[in-house]
């Protein structure tokens, strides 16, 4: 009898298995894994698993940011850091993650990371107000809902 109980277990988990890299599949278009950041941005292409609005907004509203890594598809961009001319000893950094593909408040994040530079060049991380972050975000949610409208609307 136990050793009917290992063998049921290893096929349940041969079959798991399975199952679990057959969802890796995905279809193989391709067609916009391998769109640019820039056909993203201008509405040529679109990302299927996060809200296209949601996208848009963020790149618009951060556009003032170098981007460092941009992925349409996990919903994720993350900004290099950006030192503002008027306050060269203070630079800002952010992380958007967009995790969903409705337009809702709770489909956004926004994390923002501050530094300021010590008398001996060093950067050191420093506090960032938590109402940044929100706020970034309702200017972005803001300039979805304005982009839904628009398409709605043409």
């Amino acid at each position: 009898m136990k050793t009917e109980k290992v063998t049921m277990f290893k096929v349940l988990a041969l079959a798991t298995a399975a199952a679990i890299l057959a969802a890796c599949g995905g279809n193989s278009s391709g067609g916009s894994r391998n769109a640019t950041l820039a056909e993203y941005k201008a509405g040529r292409a679109q990302a299927t698993t996060v809200n296209r609005y949601l996208w848009a907004a963020s790149l618009e509203t951060l556009d003032f940011l170098p981007v460092f890594s941009a992925d349409p598809i996990a919903g994720l961009i993350i900004t290099d850091w950006y030192v503002n001319p008027e306050t060269p000893g203070e630079r800002f950094k952010t992380n958007v993650y967009i995790l969903d593909s409705a337009l809702r408040a709770d489909a956004l994040r926004v994390s923002v990371f501050r530094q300021t530079q010590g008398e001996n060049g060093v950067w050191n991380d420093a506090t960032v107000n938590p109402a940044t972050g929100r706020e970034i975000e309702n200017a972005i949610l803001t300039r979805a809902r304005q982009l839904r409208l628009n398409q709605i609307e043409d």
